[in-house]
């Protein structure tokens, strides 16, 4: 097998919990380049991985050794960095959400589409075997027509993990430019995308910021999602659930409810209107308590070793940032926003 030389840029919570680990592990990796704008964050990460050490992220990308690299950087800077790197020639594996607009969005695809680069946004919720099973029953028709669903995502903030704290770039607009919304809600509705095979079409949202009164961002959004066939269900996501993380998703349908990450022991629990009862036990959700494969770094290298397009292209980032965008849009005009599917539609 071929070796793919990777370049971190950024090694603050998310490259140290999961990215940097997860290249470790895998056999087809060899983390040559860590690059952050502190220094001593470089350090602390080569001193464990290896690797050159950089404060400049276009130093690394003008290594010739580097072929992919993870974007692990504050949101407002996704888009920036991952366009260099894919007009550097360096795939690339880009923390969600993906960009701060949709326009954002589009140059990194178009940079992808020009540079014959693989592009993956880092949407780990469709690799949790509870999601994919879920995916399957209904893809089947086992849940006959969906009615409704009910997503929520929601911890007690990012300031217990991230290296900043308080302090993080998480909480401040020009740096996340999205709160909660950008940070958990993305993941839901690139989550309902991905389970229930379709788009969201319409969106209407409250998005508040009432628990961290440090924030400049929103950290309490709760919205309404109707799918182009009509599908309707809330998402919630928040940092403001104090005591117990709530990653939970629940379908229901014509012909029974699936639980997804809703019971403490099984992470999918089929209710059918016949009575019968299935429970899967398939290995809990990965929380940032929880470590151990999120699958996302494994699923990137496989893309960028066999030239497939990955599970969760620029295209399919894009489509869930919109919803989000929409929710955004909803929330400031108190109107139901249509998802726009691009810039100019």
């Amino acid at each position: 097998m071929m070796t793919v030389k990777v370049g971190i840029i950024g090694c603050g919570s998310i490259a140290n919990h999961r990215h940097l680990p997860e290249y470790a592990a895998n056999q087809d990796v060899e983390i040559v380049a860590v690059c952050d704008v502190v220094k001593e964050r470089a350090e602390a990460a080569q001193a464990i991985y290896g690797g050159k050490i950089f404060t400049d992220y276009n130093e690394l990308l003008a290594l010739d050794e580097v072929e992919a690299v993870s974007v692990c950087t504050p949101n407002y800077l996704h888009a920036p960095v991952s366009v260099a790197a894919l007009k550097a020639g360096k795939h690339v594996l880009c923390e969600k959400p993906m960009a701060t607009s949709l326009q954002e969005a589009e140059e990194m695809i178009e940079a992808a589409e020009k540079s014959g680069k693989t592009l993956m946004i880092g949407h780990n919720q469709r690799f949790v075997p509870a999601h994919q099973k879920a995916r399957e029953i209904i893809a089947n028709g086992e849940l006959g027509k969906v009615y409704s669903f009910r997503t929520a995502f929601g911890h007690p903030g990012p300031e217990a993990w991230s290296v900043d704290g308080k302090n993080s770039w998480f909480f401040k607009k020009d740096e996340a430019f999205i709160g909660a919304m950008g940070d958990l809600g993305v993941h839901k509705t690139d989550l309902i995308r991905y389970i229930l095979g379709e788009e969201i079409a319409e969106v209407g949202a409250f998005v508040e910021t009432s628990a961290k009164e440090f924030a400049s961002v929103d950290d309490t959004a709760v919205c309404v999602l109707k799918t182009d066939s009509g599908i309707i269900g809330t998402l919630a996501a928040s940092w403001s659930y104090t005591a117990k993380e709530d990653n939970s998703t629940i379908i229901y349908g014509e012909k029974g409810i699936l639980r997804l990450e809703d019971d403490p022991q099984y992470s999918l629990v089929a209710q059918y209107t016949n009575g019968s009862i299935v429970r899967y036990e398939m290995g809990a959700i990965q929380t940032n308590e929880n470590q151990s494969n999120s699958h996302v770094v494994d699923h990137f290298i496989e893309a960028v070793e066999s030239g497939d397009a990955p599970l969760i292209t620029g295209e399919e980032g894009k489509r869930s940032l919109a919803v989000i965008l929409a929710a955004l849009e909803s929330n400031e005009k108190k109107t139901i926003e249509k998802v726009k599917t691009g810039v100019h539609a």
